[in-house]
């Protein structure tokens, strides 16, 4: 196995299913490669595929369960890995509760989706995206520094934002593109997966 058999395993598990060229970019890798790679996943039993979407399976999840510890023994034992991801977890914490908010409104009977008619409610909303997102690279300028693959969420996270700003509101939290919201869930995802920790519960 190569560091591309592990990692491309790795990008699928944390897109949880997808495409070669998905998959790449969470990466931050080479497409081509990257679909060899989810060819030989498949042939190994680790992945199921497609029309070029592919899953990684139960054994596959197991195969990398067993290499995580040892891929990034380093990394888990840097304290300013673990100093860099309790910052990380307070702008998670303050991120779902944004999504919360972005997509409920209050009312008088209880929370009702958010129409997105209130625009002065809205705007608030994107002002603190606007605040957490300088936080978050702040904090991914850290994980860069140790493991540089982590840069690509960076890019990602300002695409979104700037879509946002654009006027492009579902890159706030849209579930079906790049939306701020989706980066980040794969951004948790892969950070929980190399640092071996499990995903807090929602407050």
């Amino acid at each position: 196995m190569t560091d591309i058999d592990l990692m491309a395993l790795h990008g699928l598990v944390v897109r949880k299913a997808g495409s070669p060229a998905a998959v790449a970019a969470v990466l931050g890798a080479d497409q081509g490669e990257v679909s060899a790679a989810l060819h030989a996943a498949v042939a190994a039993g680790h992945a199921v595929g497609r029309d070029e979407r592919y899953m990684v399976t139960p054994a596959g999840r197991t195969w990398l369960d067993e290499r995580y510890p040892i891929v990034y023994a380093e990394f888990r034992a840097d304290p300013e890995a673990t100093a860099s991801y309790d910052r990380f977890e307070r702008i998670n914490r303050d991120l779902l509760r944004l999504f919360t908010d972005w997509q409920m409104v209050p009312s008088p009977g209880g929370p009702v989706p958010n129409d997105h008619s209130d625009r002065d409610y809205d705007n608030g909303i994107i002002n603190r995206l606007g605040d957490a997102h300088e936080r978050a690279l702040t904090s991914l300028e850290r994980f860069a520094a140790l493991q540089p693959r982590i840069g690509v969420y960076a890019q990602r996270l300002d695409n979104a934002y700037d879509q946002v700003l654009a006027g492009d509101i579902d890159y706030v939290s849209g579930a079906r593109i790049d939306s701020y919201h989706t980066v980040w869930f794969e951004l948790h995802e892969d950070l929980l997966r190399m640092l071996g920790r499990e995903r807090e519960e929602a407050p």
